[in-house]
């Protein structure tokens, strides 16, 4: 008897059915694969010794920052593993040359910039007191560059000898503070955003009104760049020992100084005194080989910087920790409202942080480091309101680092004691509100909003509609309204006439220099002072800095861990990363979007923010 022929549909669904035994056979192969390669990397990760004689190599990379930014889970998993450090901590670099200037095993520093993508001024100046404490040990101080930017130039400047490949330059080329106007395009577009402002100098909005820069941004940011640019250019010929004046003309005749070098740069450099040595690599590795003792491999000893700081850590964890604490929180990045994740300061995130040190006796005082342009003002109160008028009852001292600027002052101005640096950016005490109507936008298009409400607010913030004169003069209300309490709060926290304040608010930016002389600020000096004014005004002597920072989930933990692990384990088998670098590319591409649903999110669209802050 014959068989029966499976039907269609049996033979259909069996198909898929196949289909999915092996989807299920591979997702157990790969995930079995992850398990042993984490297991494998946990092993696999191991500190490189301590050299007994040798160098410090300080190559810090990517971006210098106070806090580094929250690496999405996935991305953890797709990036390239040999870039998942593309931010460097400033205060790991400080205590990586504190630590090494009193270290009988390190005899000279090295440093490499070349991974060194940018600084702002007020990291670079940090870390530059740190350099100058080191250079009174009078270890030697080498720096070796393919090429030099303005931010690795200023670093390598601190070093006895700077080496400079041939085939390289040093590129210093000034400061300056360009942007994008919309005007123009927005009128073609239809699109009209209606600002209300309270300081003639806050000028976050002005790319939406206008096609160029106001009188008042250009005067302001002409004012700070050419200071800024000053102490760059002052700091560098100090420590080279070249003329006053001379960084300024070699930038402003860097095109004559190139046809007389026959334009041969690196050459240029070491005429005009920014470099001593022209080396190839080969050259740059025989050199520091005779200059630094040597291993039994005929390479100089050296020791990178995180892996010094770890040896340092397991060696300062032998002893017993002091009793008493300070808690050192940052508050890097835009001021928004709820939870958020490093590298934006969440009002949530914060203030639960910072709740959290009420619970803790040992904490003794508090050192907030505010590295942030603003944000929303709803968010900067929350955040204040945590700071000072909660159940924290400590000390509280501000270090602020490149910009502490609009939000980033509201949530300063009550501190016991606040200290910046001379470039840090600060002020901007003004407030804006923007919202963007798309009516007539729409109705070219043939779309119009129509309907009945029960008020005549009812569609005040419907953006299909136009801005009515009432809610024009609503939000111009409610501005003004945020304006004045900003500059009592300063008044308050400065213990300063607010006719005083008025005179120095107006949304306008100082440095950090101007603002000590404003009465903005008590005390110039980096996170370090702060720390140890903290310790006074506790009346502590002994005590541990601690940094405390959001828990991440367990998900979190899991997969950063794995993450970690995957590129220890991989490293010794020459792979930077388990996915190809084109398909881990495409991967964070089509995720990215999925991170940031906004920039701002104040509930009443009213913001504290300096638009000329970062650069």
């Amino acid at each position: 008897m014959a068989t029966q022929k499976p039907s269609i549909f049996r033979r259909f669904f069996g198909f898929i059915g196949k289909i999915f035994k092996a989807i299920r056979t591979t997702i157990g192969i790969i995930f079995t694969a992850i398990l042993i390669i984490a297991v494998i990397g946990m092993f696999a990760d191991q500190l490189p010794p301590m050299p007994e004689k040798g160098a410090l190599y300080l190559a810090p990379s990517g971006i210098l920052v106070d806090q580094k930014t929250y690496v999405y889970p996935i991305d953890t998993l797709l990036a390239d593993q040999s870039m998942n450090n593309p931010e460097t901590l400033v205060r790991d670099v400080i205590d990586a040359l504190d630590a090494a200037a009193t270290d009988d095993r390190i005899t000279h520093l090295v440093i490499a910039t070349d991974y060194l993508e940018a600084g702002g001024i007020a990291k670079l100046d940090e870390i530059s007191d740190a350099l100058i404490r080191f250079k009174k040990t009078e270890k030697p101080i080498i720096a070796v560059a393919d090429n030099f930017n303005q931010s690795q130039y200023f670093l390598a400047a601190h070093a006895d000898e700077i080496l400079l490949n041939p085939m390289g330059a040093v590129l210093i080329t000034g400061f300056g503070a360009f942007g994008n106007y919309y005007r123009e395009a927005l009128d073609k577009l239809k699109i009209k955003v209606n600002v209300f402002r309270a300081g003639e100098y806050k000028s976050a909005a002005e790319p939406f009104l206008r096609n160029n820069m106001s009188p008042q941004a250009r005067e302001e940011t002409a004012d700070m760049v050419n200071r800024l640019w000053q102490f760059y250019t002052s700091k560098i010929e100090q420590l080279r020992g070249l003329d006053s004046g001379t960084i300024d003309n070699f930038a402003n005749n860097l095109d004559s100084k190139l046809q007389a070098a026959n334009g041969d740069i690196a050459a240029l450099a070491q005429q005009q005194g920014l470099v001593d040595y022209l080396a190839t690599r080969g050259q740059m590795r025989n050199y520091l080989n005779q200059k630094i003792p040597n291993n039994m491999d005929d390479e100089y000893s050296a020791i990178d910087m995180l892996a010094y700081l770890a040896h340092i850590q397991r060696e300062q964890s032998a002893a017993p920790a002091p009793a008493d604490k300070i808690a050192v929180v940052v508050a890097k990045g835009n001021i928004l409202d709820g939870q958020q994740p490093e590298g934006t300061v969440g009002s949530d995130t914060l203030a639960q942080i910072l709740s959290e040190l009420h619970y803790d006796p040992s904490i003794k005082a508090l050192v907030l480091r505010v590295d942030s342009p603003g944000g929303s003002a709803f968010a900067s109160d929350v955040i204040r309101d945590a700071l000072y008028h909660s159940q924290l009852n400590l000390p509280v001292v501000v270090s602020m680092g490149s910009y502490a600027a609009s939000g980033g002052y509201w949530i300063a101005a009550e501190a016991d004691k606040i200290l910046a640096l001379p470039t840090t950016i600060t002020g901007s005490i003004g407030v804006y509100s923007m919202i963007p109507t798309v009516d007539e936008s729409l109705a070219a298009l043939g779309i119009y909003s129509d309907g009945v409400g029960t008020t005549d607010i009812a569609g005040i913030m419907q953006l299909d509609r136009p801005m009515t004169a009432q809610a024009k003069s609503i939000l111009h209300s409610s501005v003004n309204n945020i304006y004045f309490r900003f500059v009592t709060l300063v008044a308050n926290g400065r213990s300063t006439p607010i006719a005083d304040v008025e005179r120095i608010a107006k949304g306008r930016i100082w440095t950090g220099q101007q603002a000590l002389e404003l009465g903005l600020v008590d005390e110039l000096g980096g996170l370090n002072d702060a720390v140890n004014s903290a310790a006074e005004l506790a009346g502590i002597n002994l005590y541990e800095v601690v940094y405390p920072s959001r828990l991440l989930t367990p998900y979190e933990q899991f997969i950063q861990e794995i993450g970690h692990n995957f590129s220890a384990a991989l490293k010794p088998l020459g792979f930077n990363a388990w996915l190809p670098e084109m398909v881990s590319k495409k991967a964070q591409t089509l995720i990215s979007p999925l991170k940031y649903l906004s920039e701002f999110n104040d509930p009443r669209n009213i913001y504290l923010h300096c638009e000329n802050c970062p650069m």
